[in-house]
């Protein structure tokens, strides 16, 4: 894709590390100096099961990917959004348990519910420095994804009857998503179809956009 299009830049890292995240941010400031937007959407759903019977290694892995890879990310590329000569956003992918409780799903949960309470806590900092950044979070809704595989083939067993059936019908209502070109690119290799991920594309799109100035420190449902 980058060999076709002279204006992309891509650089890989573990959201999870740190000094890996920083070496990325110091990468695309080489590349482009500047950001106008960041979407922070790490997403693993790792350790899966009771809490209380939970690996800790895992359950401890799980909330750093999806916790850890969000503060690393915004912190590492808010530098770069700050000039940006248009109003900087961010927005962080939320959802997976973040507004109740998500039996057998707790190390995901917590995570993602840590993601609002950061995006709360970012925003009312901003504003007190008086900060001309946006930052949201968006909760995507039901999209069949890998993740929706995972629950799958886990079984009812291990991620609950209620978590089973859910994917059940996410997998089974699932359509073909009409992308644009742009978008494909964004989404390719996480989301394969799905009723709402136009939806979700269209949100992040808005809350990228000068249309959403001064609205942050929201968790946003797409649906």
């Amino acid at each position: 894709f980058a060999a076709q299009n002279p204006n992309f830049s891509a650089s890989r890292c573990d959201v999870a590390e740190w000094s890996q995240v920083a070496a990325a941010a110091a990468e695309v400031a080489s590349a482009w100096g500047i950001l106008d937007g960041l979407i922070t959407c790490a997403g693993l759903q790792g350790e899966v099961g009771p809490a209380l019977s939970a690996d800790p290694a895992n359950w401890s892995a799980t909330v750093r990917a999806n916790l850890d890879g969000t503060y690393f990310a915004i912190r590492a590329f808010t530098t770069l959004l700050a000039p940006a000569p248009r109003r900087g956003k961010i927005v962080c992918f939320s959802g997976g348990g973040a507004t109740k409780p998500r039996p057998n799903f707790s190390a995901y949960g917590v995570a993602k519910t840590g993601v609002v309470r950061l995006v709360e806590t970012i925003a009312a900092e901003l504003t007190q420095d008086g900060c001309a950044l946006d930052i949201n979070a968006i909760a995507p809704g039901a999209i069949n994804t890998r993740l929706t595989d995972e629950v799958l083939a886990l079984g009812p067993a291990v991620v609950g009857a209620a978590e089973y059936a859910a994917a059940l019908k996410t997998k089974a209502e699932a359509v073909p998503s009409v992308l644009s070109a742009k978008a494909s690119a964004t989404v390719e290799g996480s989301a394969k179809e799905g009723g709402s991920l136009d939806r979700t594309l269209d949100c992040v799109e808005w809350l990228l956009s000068p249309a959403s100035n001064g609205i942050s420190g929201r968790l946003i449902a797409a649906p």
